[in-house]
């Protein structure tokens, strides 16, 4: 039986606990083919010689779009509030992110 607070058409989601923990990402590393769009998130660690992808997301190109779409929207939606991001290009910040250098 549906809950009585549902709205007719409303999707019910839910999330378990470890899920819900997300996994933090600081690159987004994407390819495509024809038929669709992967999006790898990867933690890069300071002066880690290398890191492994946390979390792989495949999209068909309509979902990609639409998920462009709504990531713009909500960067404009934050900028709005919070004030404008700096854009990476225009920060300069050593790859290492001044931790020591890494070594075999």
């Amino acid at each position: 039986m549906a809950n009585e607070t549902e709205q007719p058409g409303q999707l019910n989601i839910e999330i378990s606990e470890e899920v819900a923990e997300g996994a933090y990402a600081n690159l987004a590393i994407i390819t495509h083919s024809h038929a669709e769009f992967v999006v790898d998130f990867v933690n890069v660690m300071p002066g880690a010689p290398k890191s492994k992808v946390k979390s792989r997301i495949i999209l068909t190109p309509f979902h990609a779009k639409r998920f462009m779409k709504a990531m713009v929207e909500n960067v404009q939606k934050f900028e709005a509030a919070n004030g404008v991001i700096q854009d990476m290009e225009a920060v300069e910040i050593p790859f290492n992110f001044g931790g020591p250098a890494a070594q075999a």
